[in-house]
């Protein structure tokens, strides 16, 4: 018996019948996008954590690390260092305010908390999380296809079309609710694979009499640097790309609406915990995968890094857990992947076809309505996937400078700083989306300091220039 196939089968049902039952509780668009605010503070931390962490997570870092060795510490570093920080400083202040403002979605946040009365900001938000959005759910789509090709020698198409087909499915009827307690189930198991994996592999080595560091320098000393063997500027540039992948998190919609989601600020506190609790081993169990495969198997095993955790998973634990834990793969790409259709569909629906249009239709029209575009998105995801050449690690990276630059420090001002004006937040989108896409264009930038670093201090700096010149006359809504 396939004891791999069975796992994957019963959990692939499972998420389905979660997105039926969940389906009865959704009575109204705010229900489908937000899940009427009463989640629970342990569905929301693991919800906010698996969704945060996709197929990148299980499937991107550890080919990077097997890629380019100890430098990706840094990378790891900064995304617990961004998780840490937006807990703490934006979560709180989000929940109370987003409802103080009626808002279910960050586009309608921004709007209403600047007194933006022309829906600029909302037509600029729908605009920027379409686009970006397009290339991160691709992302997860192709992270099923690999995972699917790998454990079952699927051809990576049809592991896309399962993929997609299944997450589609379950997102449309079930809507919040479903995504988010599925997230709670995918994180349990991603956090299984991140932590008994790396242990496993630990032991192989040790069995051999080896050193992680022992083994990993065998394939060349500069994996073992942790600035890849570089001096000066570059190995800076290294450190400030890998700690840059903390700015983008203030400005994940999809992450930031699990803060507003929650049933009572309060219990964002407990939340926090579970949170950072989950990040911590998950970042090192995800960035061990990948040195330990470096050290077992080598350079130049792999015609693609990002096959790493499967063939670890399958070489060395017992078929069932192996099994289990490849579905953690395919759990950490659904779980991202779900929360961007909801927020596409949810920016096209309530900003732009309900609040920019001004159309007033029943919550049983909005609902389907809401289903309708989650299906229709869910698909354009599906053909950029199947097109796309590009890796898991640099499609997220994109999107993910994208999303942080264009949302993070408006949000983070627009909370934390009273002069912020609506033209200080339209300026700091603008900034942050035009300098992702340029400065992503132009490889020598790039290599030079990273996008997500320089796209982000960019749009800062656009939203507290264009503020203070714009603030007369300007006053936010007193919270």
């Amino acid at each position: 018996m396939n004891y791999t196939l069975v796992g994957f089968i019963i959990y692939l049902i499972a998420v389905l019948v979660v997105g039926v039952i969940s389906s009865k509780s959704n009575k109204s668009h705010s229900d489908f996008f937000l899940g009427g605010r009463k989640m629970n503070p342990w569905v929301v931390a693991f919800s906010e954590r698996a969704s945060g962490e996709s197929a990148w997570l299980l499937l991107g870092l550890p080919g990077a690390a097997l890629a380019t060795g100890f430098l990706e510490v840094w990378t790891a570093f900064g995304c617990v260092l961004g998780i840490i920080f937006y807990w703490y400083v934006i979560a709180k202040d989000l929940r109370i305010q987003s409802e103080k403002y009626n808002a279910i979605t960050l586009p309608n946040f921004f709007a209403e908390k600047s007194g933006n009365h022309t829906n600029s900001i909302r037509v600029l938000s729908t605009v920027i999380i379409i686009f970006f959005f397009t290339f991160y759910l691709a992302a997860q789509f192709n992270g099923a296809g690999k995972v699917l090709f790998v454990t079952f020698g699927i051809p990576q198409i049809y592991g896309i079309i399962i993929g997609a087909v299944v997450i589609i499915f379950y997102t449309m009827m079930g809507g919040f609710f479903a995504v988010a307690w599925t997230d709670l189930i995918q994180g349990i198991i991603m956090l299984g694979t991140l932590v008994v994996l790396p242990v496993a592999g630990l032991i192989e080595l040790h069995e051999h009499g080896l050193s992680l560091s022992t083994a990993v320098a065998t394939a060349g000393n500069h994996y073992t640097s942790f600035v890849g063997g570089n001096s000066g500027w570059a190995s800076v540039a290294v450190v400030i790309g890998g700690l840059s992948w903390a700015f983008g998190y203030m400005g994940q919609p999809h992450l930031l609406t699990r803060f507003m989601s929650i049933n009572n600020a309060d219990n964002i506190k407990q939340s926090r915990r579970i949170a950072i609790a989950w990040a911590i081993p998950a970042f090192s169990g995800a960035l061990l995968i990948g040195l330990i495969g470096l050290a077992i198997y080598g350079q130049g095993h792999f015609a693609d890094v990002e096959h790493i955790m499967p063939i670890l998973a399958n070489d060395l634990l017992p078929a069932w857990l192996a099994g289990i834990f490849i579905s953690g793969a395919i759990a950490a790409m659904m779980s991202t992947a779900d929360s961007q259709l909801l927020v596409i569909s949810s920016s096209v629906v309530e900003d732009f076809y309900h609040q920019t249009l001004g159309k007033e239709v029943s919550e049983k029209r909005m609902l389907i309505i809401s289903r309708v575009v989650t299906v229709v998105v869910g698909i354009a995801g599906f053909v950029i996937a199947v097109f796309s050449k590009k890796l898991i690690f640099t499609l997220v990276s994109y999107a993910w400078a994208g999303l942080g630059s264009s949302f993070g420090p408006a949000l983070l001002l627009l909370l934390k700083w009273k002069r912020t004006t609506k033209q200080g937040v339209l300026a700091g989108m603008l900034t942050g989306f035009i300098s992702t896409v340029l400065w992503s264009s132009i490889p020598v930038l790039d290599n030079f300091i990273s996008v997500r670093f320089v796209s982000f201090v960019f749009a800062f700096l656009a939203v507290i220039m264009v503020s203070l010149l714009t603030e007369k006359g300007n006053e936010l809504k007193k919270v």
